[in-house]
């Protein structure tokens, strides 16, 4: 038969134990701590804000708040009821408005132009037919 005895029973190899048998906690590896890279990010990023700069290009308070009045603004003019009215048509504002004016100008101008050739054109008389004229009114005033 065996002896009983008080001596802890055997434990396996790499885990320590107390005097009285049990287990001791063994300190967790915290991944984030024993990476390098992780570690050198951390302490570029503490020192960039150290000195006042923005490595994840993020906008300041000031720079939001100033944004967000800009986009107020402007959803404001769009909507206002007196918006620029572009060539007599309202809404057309811009680029596009600028673009349906340029093109509105050129087609009056070739209008415009295509009017005073055709003026032109009925002003300007023919020499034979005055001369054609001339000896119709001669041969009818003969007669």
């Amino acid at each position: 038969m065996m002896s009983m005895t008080s001596s802890p029973p055997a434990t396996p190899t790499g885990v320590q134990t107390d005097q009285d048998g049990l287990i001791l906690p063994k300190k967790l590896i915290n991944p984030c701590m024993e990476n390098t890279d992780r570690k050198e990010l951390h302490r570029e990023l503490k020192f960039n804000a150290r000195i006042g700069k923005s490595v994840l290009n993020q906008k300041s308070e000031l720079q939001r708040a100033y944004d967000k009045q800009k986009e107020r603004h402007a959803a404001a003019e769009q909507h206002s009821p007196d918006a620029e009215i572009v060539g007599g048509i309202p809404g057309l504002k811009g680029e596009l408005g600028r673009v349906i004016m340029e093109r509105a100008q050129k087609h009056e101008a070739a209008a415009q132009k295509q009017d005073q050739e055709d003026a032109e054109e009925r002003q300007y008389v023919n020499p034979e037919y005055l001369n054609v004229r001339a000896k119709l009114r001669t041969a009818h005033a003969n007669n």
